[in-house]
């Protein structure tokens, strides 16, 4: 089947939507419940960046079917525990088939780990710190086309967060990574124009950016 111009592909239900949404059940749901919805929870995030890093060379299919794999091997992503994994922890992850055994990759999650805790003791929040590189709306091109979406691989934010990352210590966190998690967490929504997650998922930024709104606003912090 030759690819649609627009790069929309009918649904079963008859709506449209991106192109690599495909017929695999794992890309359908994390493409229309997942990637671009906001997502602030910081381990989560440390989560999400983990996974990009690991995903590098590979198809994305494949993190998302070794996903929860992933997630028993470093419980759960929690960063403050991975921060104290050693040796003997770096050799059990070597030995699980269930994850991607790359021993690059590995001992950079454990790196990671202890960075993000040195930075969520300075700053508070991971998620906090990632979200002040969010473009802002009047960064944003308001249709993304097929032809913006395979060009744009990088954008001036993502090489801001990577640079700052990287200044940290952070490994597995080029510009071209860091605009995937960027896509994939809500800072940018690069679902293509017409695709019936766009407006859903500009929908749950406005909610999200209204939320943040209530509880920081004088009222809410004298009540």
């Amino acid at each position: 089947m030759s690819m649609p111009e627009t790069g929309l592909i009918l649904g079963d239900d008859g709506r449209p939507y991106c192109y690599w949404r495909t017929e695999q059940p794992e890309y359908q749901r994390y493409h229309d419940l997942e990637w671009g919805r906001p997502l602030t929870d910081d381990r989560l995030l440390f989560e999400k960046i983990c996974l990009e890093g690991f995903q590098s060379g590979l198809a994305w299919i494949t993190i998302l079917r070794k996903r929860e794999h992933f997630r028993a091997a470093f419980d759960g992503f929690d960063f403050r525990r991975v921060a104290a994994y050693d040796d003997a922890d770096v050799v059990r992850l070597l030995s699980n088939p269930g994850i991607v055994r790359n021993r690059a990759k590995i001992l950079s999650t454990i790196n990671n780990a202890r960075r993000a805790c040195q930075l969520v003791d300075e700053a508070g929040s991971l998620s906090d710190w990632l979200w002040q590189f969010a473009p802002n709306v009047d960064q944003l091109s308001r249709e993304v086309t097929l032809e913006q979406w395979r060009s744009n691989t990088t954008s001036e934010a993502s090489h801001q967060l990577s640079d700052a990352l990287k200044q940290r210590g952070w490994s597995f966190v080029g510009p071209t990574t860091m605009y995937a998690m960027m896509q994939a967490v809500g800072m940018i929504n690069d679902h293509l124009s017409g695709c019936v997650c766009r407006t859903e998922v500009e929908l749950a930024k406005a909610l999200a950016k209204s939320l943040v709104n209530e509880t920081t606003s004088p009222a809410a912090s004298s009540s």
